[in-house]
């Protein structure tokens, strides 16, 4: 992986794919010397079992990235759900490739 000083400063933004239906968020991240300064995630899901989910790995998040590494972030499951994560690290995957120098 690059270094964290291989990512230019910013706020990006990435919608990150996740299940067979499929689902998906939309992620921003704000990237201070390579370290996660902030986030924001939308929860769209329609279904009430879905929204669900997607409102606790969003409440889950922020506690989790900021503060971290961009290149060291690895959310496998969070607040009990694993396809959230799947979404959350799409989009980070693309947040990364822009956000490089």
């Amino acid at each position: 992986m690059p270094d964290a000083d291989t990512y230019e400063d910013g706020e990006y933004t990435a919608r990150g794919w996740y299940g067979s239906k499929p689902s998906h968020h939309d992620v921003t991240l704000t990237i201070e010397d390579g370290i996660v300064s902030d986030v924001s995630i939308t929860t769209p899901a329609e279904d009430e079992t879905s929204l669900g989910y997607q409102q606790r790995f969003a409440e889950a998040l922020p506690d989790a990235i900021i503060g971290q590494s961009i290149d060291e972030l690895n959310v496998d499951r969070l607040a009990g759900s694993s396809g959230c994560s799947e979404g959350f690290m799409d989009a980070l995957a693309q947040i990364r490739d822009d956000a490089q120098q």
